[in-house]
This record gives C-alpha cells, sequence and structure tokens, in this order.
C-alpha cells in the first residue's frame, strides 16, 4: 500500500480553488456533454413563467451585485 498518495484534501486552500476552477474549466468546453435534469427543465420554466407574469420582480445585474456585496463584505 502507497501511504504517499496525495488526497484532494491535502491540498491547500488556493490549490483546491485552482482544481474546482480547472474542472469547472474542463466542463464548459464541453457543454452538450453536462447533464441537465428534468427537475432543472421543470424549475427553470417555473422561474421563466413568474418572472413573465411579473417582470419588475427580477434585478438589474448593478442591484444583484449591490446586494451580494452588502451581504458578504463587512
Amino acid at each position: 500500500m502507497n501511504t504517499n498518495t496525495l488526497s484532494v484534501f491535502d491540498l491547500t486552500p488556493p490549490e483546491k480553488l485552482q482544481l474546482v476552477e480547472d474542472l469547472w474549466d474542463d466542463l464548459a468546453a464541453t457543454p452538450s456533454e453536462v447533464p441537465v435534469y428534468e427537475w432543472q427543465k421543470e424549475e427553470l420554466s417555473r422561474r421563466k413563467a413568474d418572472f413573465m407574469k411579473n417582470q419588475a420582480s427580477g434585478l438589474s445585474w448593478a442591484e444583484v451585485k449591490q446586494k451580494v456585496r452588502s451581504h458578504y463584505v463587512r
């Protein structure tokens, strides 16, 4: 048994972030290979229908950024 084997859990936080970025980039390179499940399609349809009924309920990109920053930046 090889006790020198590294695990992703042994990586530093910056290394883990880099791994996640690399994996995401790899998945994004072939979006047709990433499964979209029926429940996800149904949820997107539901959200679109809700938005179409009340388009004023949506937020602009600037509003979304401000909301996220006010929540996470201290």
